[in-house]
Parts: C-alpha cells; structure tokens; sequence
C-alpha cells in the first residue's frame, strides 16, 4: 500500500461571505497520478491555489510529505519538493529553451536568481547534463536554442512542464496542461505523464480532456461546486450518476 505523499483536510476557501471551497479532503498517494475534476467554476485550481501556497485557506489541513505546510509560502513549497505548473504558461520568453530551464533550476541552487541570469554563459557541465536529461524526457532536445515566445502552444506547455521538473519535484501539480491542445499533443502529453511516473514523480492532476485523464490517472476526485461528490478509480468514477449528471453528461467517459 503507498504511502499518503499529500493529506489535504477539510480545506476551505471563503472570498467574503462567498464559499469557493467547502470542507474538502482528499490524499494522493506516492507514485500516483490522481485527477482533481469537475465542470468549470467547481473550485479545481483555487484548490490548487490553496495547496500551493497562493491562496491562505479559510481553514483545513494540507500536509505534504509528513509536515504540516497549510502556510507555507509557493518558494518554500517548491523547496520541499511540491511544485505547480498554471493554466496559461508562465516562461521567459526572449530566453531559449535551455535558458529557461536552466533558469528554473535556481530554486534549488543557493544563488539568487540575479545571479543566475547574470551568469548563462558560465554554466555548468552538471548543470548542462541535467538541462539536457529534462530536454530529452519532454522531447524538445531540437528546440532548444529556439526562445520560448517563438514554440507553438502545445510545445510551450511541455516547457513549462520542463520548468517545474527542473526544480526536482517529489510532487507535480499540473493545472489544465492539455489546454488548447490538439489530439495528438494531448497524446504526447499523456505519455510525457506517464514517463514522469515511471521516473518517480507523483502527479496530482487538474484537466479537462477526459480522455487523457481516464487514460493516465490512477483515482479521481471530482469537485463540483466547491465540494467533493466522488471519488474512485477513473471506471468507477464514470458510471457515478452523480458525475455523469454534473461533468460527463451522455457522452461518459469518451467526452
């Protein structure tokens, strides 16, 4: 049986007299990939704002790796190993490919990130066998001299899935990395998961694309206004009349 690498309990998130979360609690498990799902406007990614330190919860527990982090601030959640991606990419973009991961890495290195950019063209060899591991796991070896403003969509969306693995996470939060994604990227995307997992990396997952999430999640949890309705592996989840009412609809598990 895994361990419980994320414990969340009862979050909650008030704006005002307005409940966005309410009483939520759910675990993931070391070496899963776990959906967080529900229709747009559930509360999905400010859980994910919330776990991940951009938002103070209303109240609830959130326990990572053993330690209380309800608290704790995004840079000391990347320190720790929890570390997200967002829902429109957040790259550097007039740096290459390689710069940009490279980049990343000064959350774990003791240099500001003044230094950092200040001192590209003395990298290290270390550092440049590490940039070009994580370029060959997201494929994107042949851009890596390209700027990140000159990537398609879809490739930008790897990068900056690039980015976060940068910082060595023992947790990825990906939120919506599928959007605007055509079918045969969200497919690429769904092997790229699926290598992350093999390397060790637990992933908690926000996405629309059923498709992808009942390919490459192990169990799902499913929030639909601010509350959690189900939760179970993805072919349980998809015959809950529940989920099939608020999310799936007629089209199940093949949307």
């Amino acid at each position: 049986m895994p361990s419980q690498l994320l414990q969340v309990t009862g979050l909650t998130v008030r704006f005002g007299g307005l409940v966005a979360v309410d009483d939520v609690s759910f675990s993931v498990p070391e070496g899963s990939v776990t959906g967080l799902i529900g229709p747009n406007g559930a509360g999905k990614t400010t859980i994910f704002n919330a776990l991940t330190g951009f938002l103070v919860p209303s109240g609830g527990r959130v326990v990572f790796a053993g330690q209380d982090v309800t608290r704790r601030k995004p840079h000391q959640l990347a320190a720790l190993g929890m570390v997200r991606t967002f829902q429109h990419t957040s790259l550097f973009p007039d740096l290459t490919v390689r710069e940009n991961i490279w980049t990343a890495m000064h959350l774990r290195l003791p240099d500001t990130l003044w230094k950092v950019l200040t001192s590209l063209p003395r990298r290290s060899v270390s550092i440049e066998r590490q940039v070009d591991e994580i370029l060959d796991l997201l494929e994107l070896r042949d851009r890596a001299e390209q700027t990140a403003a000159s990537l398609p969509y879809g490739e930008q969306r790897k990068l900056e899935i690039a980015l976060a693995l940068a910082v060595k996470p023992r947790l990825l939060l990906l939120d919506e990395p599928a959007a605007g994604m055509n079918p045969e990227e969200a497919q690429r995307l769904t092997e790229t998961i699926e290598r992350l997992r093999g390397l060790g990396v637990t992933v908690l997952l926000v996405e629309h694309n059923m498709r992808l999430v009942m390919g490459v999640c192990d169990f799902l949890h499913v929030i639909e206004h601010g509350r959690k309705i189900a939760e179970g592996p993805p072919a349980q989840v998809a015959r809950d009349p529940r989920v099939i009412e608020v999310y799936l609809g007629r089209r199940g598990a093949n949307a």
